[in-house]
Formats: C-alpha cells, sequence, structure tokens
C-alpha cells in the first residue's frame, strides 16, 4: 500500500493515510483510459436534428401542373426534394450517440485515472475544506495556499459554502464522491480529495 500526506486548508501537512494499492497504484492503459473518455463525451452529445424526408412533408398530393405543354419538367407532387419546401434528401434525424462500454472497462479506467493522479504527484489528500461562509475570495486565497490553481475537489457530503464559492473560478469544478468520472479527473491537472472520500472511492472500486 502506498502513504499519502494528509494536509489541511493552509497547505500544512497533519497526518499520513494509506491508500489502497489495488486502485492507487494500478498500471496505466491509455487506450483504456481513452476508449471511456470517447464513451463519455458521445454520451453527452444530444443527438437532437431531425428533418422531414419527402414522405413526411405535409401536402404534395396533388400535381402540380400539367404533364406537357409547359416547357418545364415533369413533376408529380410538391413534396419533391427538389421543390421549394419539399423533403431533405439523406436529412439527419433523431439519434444516439452513445457507444457502449462494459461495466468492468469502466471501473478500470477509473482506477487508472486516479493511479495517473498518484504516479504524477498530482494528488492530495485534504483533512476538510471549511471555508466557514461563502465566499470567493476566501476560496482563491485557500487553492494559492494548496497551490492548485486547475483542480478537481471531490467531496463526501454537500458543502454548500465551498460549492457557491468555487462555482464562478475558472479552471476549478466540486465534485461528489459519487459524481466521480474518468473525463473530470483527466481533464484538471490536480485532483483533490477530502479525506472521507478515500474510503467511499474504496468501496466503490474493490468491491
Amino acid at each position: 500500500m502506498g502513504k499519502l500526506d494528509v494536509h489541511n486548508i493552509k497547505g500544512e501537512k497533519v497526518s499520513e493515510m494509506e491508500l489502497a494499492a489495488g486502485i492507487f497504484e494500478l498500471p496505466v492503459k491509455k487506450h483504456i483510459l481513452h476508449q471511456v473518455v470517447l464513451a463519455q463525451l458521445a454520451k453527452k452529445r444530444s443527438g437532437t436534428a431531425s428533418t422531414k424526408g419527402r414522405s413526411q412533408v405535409r401536402g404534395g398530393g396533388k400535381k402540380p401542373y400539367r404533364q406537357k405543354g409547359t416547357g418545364r419538367a415533369r413533376a408529380g407532387t410538391l413534396s419533391s426534394p427538389v421543390m421549394r419546401g419539399g423533403g431533405v434528401v439523406f436529412g439527419p434525424s433523431p439519434r444516439s450517440f452513445a457507444l457502449k462500454c462494459p461495466k468492468k472497462i469502466r471501473r478500470q479506467a477509473l482506477k487508472m485515472a486516479l493511479a495517473s493522479k498518484y504516479e504524477e504527484k498530482s494528488l492530495v489528500v485534504l483533512d476538510g475544506f471549511d471555508l466557514g461562509k461563502i465566499s470567493t475570495k476566501r476560496f482563491l486565497e485557500v487553492m494559492k495556499d494548496l497551490k492548485a490553481n486547475n483542480a478537481l475537489i471531490i467531496t463526501d457530503a454537500p458543502n454548500e459554502s465551498l460549492e457557491l464559492s468555487a462555482r464562478n473560478v475558472p479552471k476549478i469544478k466540486v465534485l461528489r464522491a459519487e459524481g466521480l468520472n474518468v473525463y473530470d479527473i483527466l481533464k484538471f491537472k490536480h485532483l483533490l480529495l477530502l479525506e472521507p472520500t478515500i474510503k467511499q472511492i474504496e468501496e466503490r472500486l474493490l468491491r
């Protein structure tokens, strides 16, 4: 098992804790991380673009003009794609962009994403994050002390003062432990975990 220092919000070391080797010391395989991130981003796509084909356009039952004698090309319906207001040829229709990704692969990728932060020494464990009140100025001071201006902060329970203080700060995101995901871990340079979240993560990934 690996060991990691636990700091307070002033950046001072207050204790040490052991990390599960089955998560934080796992070999990182980039192709697995890529597969899961791709699936996450694909699932976010709305896929709501829609057009009407010639069979869906209203009207078009009557022949627009006579077959011969007009000098124009013959036409049988106004819903034809060559007519103004007619159907669209091979247009988009609502669809799901979601990619299938096995549960085992998703779980493995989450472990590897955490392991990559531990390996890069970008993982910081805090004993707590109590700002006392909603204050973006105070939050920025804390992040300066922790030397983390691009960070994902994971909390174990709702923390209104932290969530509201950080919501308008660029390159900072606050998530609860149950929302931890591969894309967000890799997107931010630092990963800040509150001490109680370690146990929650280990219970989730080692069961």
